[in-house]
């Protein structure tokens, strides 16, 4: 698994909150998982801790890892 710069250099910048730990188990252990127009792979899992799903983004060739974020809007 990769980072991408953007990764590297924002998220945890912007998102101190979310631990590098629940990015890897949202990585290895999805609950739920969609695949967007664009190709980019969304895996979603519930952070106990917070009480919140983790959203993290995935590049297509679904070994990078782009973005993630607390997503307030998902319903399972």
């Amino acid at each position: 698994m990769e980072f991408t710069a953007y990764f590297q250099n924002e998220i945890s910048r912007k998102r101190p909150e979310i631990q590098l730990e629940w990015v890897l188990e949202t990585f290895y252990f999805p609950e739920y998982k969609k695949i967007q127009e664009d190709g980019r792979i969304r895996l979603w899992k519930w952070i106990d801790p917070v009480g919140k799903y983790l959203r993290v983004i995935m590049l297509e060739d679904g070994f990078t890892i782009h973005n993630a974020f607390f997503d307030r809007g998902f319903k399972p």
